[in-house]
C-alpha cells in the first residue's frame, strides 16, 4: 500500500518538488504525488504534527462537505489514502455505512488526515522553511530551513536544492484591531475561536461571555456555550457586523460555485471584477449551517417551556468601535449599530472571537523571490490558471500556491472539495502530462456567455528532469 520513494541519487541532488506546510491541501497533493514514482518530492512543516483546527474539533461539529470531499476521491477513487480505505483499515466500514452519514465530523476529518501522515513518505514535521530563493546559476530553488526540537527550539539548518515549489501555508486567525492589544496582554480573558478549546473550561466558568462573530465558528461556540450554561443564568451575548444570522447557501446550484467549472470562469475575468464578485460572495462561505441555526433556535426555545427567556442576547448588524480593560478581570466593548446610528457600552467577563481567518502572507518565506514576482494593481502575487505565481521569464522553475489564490480563483480556493482536484492540476502542470485525468465539465451552471476549453492541457514541463533509470 504504501512503496517509498526511491532513494536520490545524491545528498544534494535537486528534488522535483519541495512543499512548505502541511495542512490538508499539501497533504492531498502529497498523496496523490506518492504513486508517481519518477516524481521526488519532500514537504516541510514547522508544526511537530499534523493538527487541523484543534481548538474548534467541538464535539458533534460536523464539516461542511460531504466525506467524498477527502484528500483524493474526487480525482482518484481508487486511491489507497481515501476516506473510505481508512475506515476499512479500522474496521469501522460497516458502522459508518449503517450510520448513513454523508457529512463527518471535524474530529474524525482530523483523525483520517492522521492516518494519511503516519505512513505517507516524504513529510518532514518540525521543520520551518526560513527562506526561498532562486539561484540562477544552478537554475533551482534554494530552500533553506531549521530544524526543530522537541520544545521548538532550533535544533540544526539545512538547504534542499529543488526545480519546483508548491506552497500550502494556510491560513491564520484574525483579530480585529481594536482587540489585538487585549489578545496579546497576559492574563485577560479574550481568545480567537482557533483557540476555543484549550479555553472552554474557563469560558464555561465565567459569569458573562460575549462571542463576537456570527458566522459557523461564532455559532457552533454560541451554542456548545448555551447548551453547558444553566437555565435562566446563560449570561451570554452574541453579536457580529452581518445584518442578520444568514444561512450559509447550500442549495445544490448554489454550491456549483465550488466546482472547477466556476474556478476557471472566475480566473478568466478582469481584477477589478473578480473583487467585487468575491465581496458578493460571502454567503456562499461565511453564512451558518441550516441545521447549526435550528439547533441554538432549539436549544433557545427549550429553555422558555417552564417560562420566561434565557439569559442570551443575539445582536447581528454590530460593529465593534473599540474596546479596553475593566479593572483586571472584566472587557468593555464599545458598540456601534449602522443601520440605528446608535452606540453603547458592553461590559463582559470574556471575549471568544469568532472573526475568521485570513490567508498567511507569503512575503516573508518569498521574500528572496520578491525581484521575480509579477503583482497585480494592488500589489497582490499574480497567479496563473494552473496555480502557479508569475514570476519572471528568467526563472524556470515554478512555485505553485494551495489556499493563498482567492483573489484569483475565487471562494472555491479554501473549499476541501477541490484540494484533490487542484493538487491534480499541478501535478499534470509539474510533470507535462495528464498524469491525472481530470473531468472536462462539472456543473449544470453555465458560467458567462462564451465558453472556454474546460480542461487546459497540460503544458510541457522544461524544469522537470528526468530521473535516472534505477529510481523505479
Amino acid at each position: 500500500m504504501n512503496p517509498a520513494h526511491p532513494p536520490r541519487q545524491e545528498p544534494d541532488a535537486p528534488r522535483d518538488l519541495v512543499g512548505i506546510g502541511i495542512g490538508p491541501a499539501n497533504l492531498s497533493l502529497a498523496a496523490l504525488a506518492q504513486p508517481l514514482g519518477d516524481l521526488d518530492t519532500v514537504f516541510y512543516e514547522q508544526r511537530p504534527a499534523f493538527a487541523w483546527h484543534p481548538g474548534l474539533l467541538i464535539e458533534g461539529a460536523t464539516l461542511q462537505v460531504p466525506f467524498l470531499a477527502d484528500l483524493v476521491t474526487l480525482v482518484d477513487p481508487t486511491s489507497p489514502w481515501s476516506f473510505l480505505n481508512h475506515l476499512k483499515s479500522r474496521e469501522r466500514l460497516f458502522p459508518f455505512y449503517f450510520s448513513e452519514r454523508f457529512h463527518i465530523q471535524r474530529a474524525e476529518y482530523d483523525a483520517y488526515c492522521r492516518w494519511v501522515c503516519d505512513s505517507l513518505p516524504g513529510l518532514h514535521f518540525s521543520h520551518q522553511v526560513d527562506a526561498v530563493r532562486w539561484n540562477p546559476e544552478r537554475d533551482l530553488f534554494e530552500v533553506d530551513y531549521t530544524q526543530l526540537d522537541s520544545d521548538g527550539e532550533a535544533e540544526a539548518l539545512g538547504r534542499t536544492y529543488t526545480r519546483n515549489v508548491v506552497l500550502g501555508v494556510g491560513t491564520e486567525p484574525h483579530v480585529p484591531d481594536p482587540l489585538k492589544p487585549l489578545v496579546e496582554a497576559p492574563g485577560v480573558p479574550v481568545v480567537h475561536a482557533a483557540d476555543y478549546l484549550d479555553h472552554r473550561a474557563a469560558l464555561l466558568a465565567a459569569e458573562h461571555v460575549t462571542v463576537v462573530g456570527i458566522g459557523q465558528s461564532g455559532a457552533e461556540i454560541f451554542l456548545d456555550l448555551l447548551r453547558n450554561r444553566p437555565a435562566g443564568r446563560e449570561k451570554l451575548h452574541w453579536l457580529g457586523r452581518t445584518e442578520a444570522f444568514a444561512p450559509m447557501e447550500y442549495s445544490k446550484l448554489g454550491l456549483e460555485h465550488f466546482t472547477p467549472d466556476h474556478t476557471r470562469y472566475f480566473h478568466a475575468l478582469p481584477e477589478p471584477a473578480r473583487d467585487r464578485l468575491v465581496a458578493g460572495q460571502w454567503q456562499l462561505h461565511q453564512g451558518i449551517d441550516a441545521g447549526t441555526i435550528a439547533a441554538i433556535h432549539d436549544e433557545l426555545y427549550r429553555r422558555t417551556l417552564h417560562g420566561g427567556w434565557p439569559d442570551a442576547v443575539l445582536t447581528p448588524g454590530v460593529r465593534l468601535r473599540t474596546a479596553g480593560r475593566v479593572a483586571t478581570t472584566k472587557v468593555e466593548l464599545h458598540l456601534e449599530h449602522g443601520r440605528q446610528d446608535s452606540r453603547s457600552r458592553l461590559t463582559t467577563d470574556a471575549v471568544v472571537l469568532a472573526t475568521g481567518y485570513r490567508e498567511r502572507p507569503l512575503d516573508r518565506v518569498l521574500a528572496g523571490l520578491d525581484p521575480y514576482l509579477r503583482r497585480d494593481s494592488r500589489e497582490r502575487p499574480r497567479v496563473d490558471e494552473e496555480h502557479r505565481l508569475v514570476l519572471d521569464p528568467s526563472v524556470s522553475g515554478s512555485v505553485y500556491v494551495q489556499n493563498a489564490e482567492t483573489h484569483t480563483h475565487g471562494v472555491g480556493a479554501p473549499d476541501l472539495g477541490l484540494f484533490a482536484w487542484r493538487g491534480a492540476v499541478i501535478l499534470n502542470s509539474l510533470t507535462g502530462r495528464e498524469t491525472y485525468g481530470l473531468p472536462r465539465r462539472t456543473a449544470f451552471t453555465t458560467f458567462g456567455l462564451t465558453r472556454r476549453q474546460q480542461v487546459p492541457a497540460p503544458r510541457e514541463a522544461p524544469t522537470l528532469i528526468p530521473l535516472a533509470d534505477d529510481r523505479r
